[in-house]
């Protein structure tokens, strides 16, 4: 029996669109600044490669006896995004950026590492575990969900440096929803009058809280994940 796949579907169907929104971009498009300092167009995409380039490795390895961590705390505030960390993650993006020749050539080898990965996951069995780099025993159908997560929220962040409509899809959206949100359900959501979008954009920090959206939030008792 091969791996669950619907989670891999979301990321496969947010991965696709990604593919289709940035090929045929100019250069010009290529050097635009992105919110997530100090990344360009180009290293974003090169950072999105990144995360995903980690799976064949961690397949490769021997996995944990057990899981410990979940999708949601994996998003805990520890080392992981101290400076150093940080630091290193906006070199090595920029790194695997100017190693490729032009935007295109990017393209090309991001969609060739997504579907690397792809496909090697689909052939695992279901309850696979695997251990992340930074050493948390997971599920990896919960890894998958980090993974939709970081496809998802900086595509966002790719559309709104291209001036573009967000291509983010439904199934996507959904599931970075229900993992912002945890407990409290996508119905607390519904009581701050947000819609989807506006939801993912101040959950991630992209959109400012006013204090009174603050005050709301507190009292419905919503946390959000601590996302790089």
């Amino acid at each position: 029996m091969e791996q669950d796949p619907v989670v891999l579907d979301v990321l496969r169907g947010e991965l696709e669109q990604l593919t289709e929104a940035m090929s045929g971009l100019s250069e010009p498009d290529w050097d635009r600044p992105t919110a997530c300092a100090p990344w360009l167009v180009r290293d974003l995409l090169a950072h999105v490669r990144v995360v995903l380039a980690w799976l064949p490795e961690m397949l490769a390895s021997e996995p944990p006896s057990h899981a410990e961590v979940s999708a949601t705390a994996y998003y805990r505030p520890d080392e992981r995004f101290a400076p150093e960390t940080n630091a290193s993650r906006i070199r090595l993006a920029q790194e695997h950026a100017a190693a490729q020749v032009t935007g295109a050539g990017l393209v090309d080898e991001f969609g060739t590492t997504w579907r690397r990965v792809d496909a090697l996951c689909r052939a695992e069995p279901p309850g696979r575990l695997v251990r992340t780099r930074h050493g948390d025993p997971m599920l990896l159908s919960e890894f998958l969900r980090t993974r939709v997560v970081e496809v998802a929220v900086h595509g966002l962040d790719l559309a709104a440096a291209l001036h573009r409509r967000p291509w983010l899809t439904v199934p996507a959206a959904e599931l970075v929803e229900d993992l912002l949100v945890g407990p409290a359900g996508p119905a607390s959501v519904r009581q701050l009058g947000w819609d989807r979008l506006t939801f993912l954009g101040k959950a991630t920090g992209r959109v400012p809280i006013t204090a009174a959206e603050g005050a709301r939030i507190e009292r419905i008792g919503l946390r959000w994940l601590t996302l790089g």
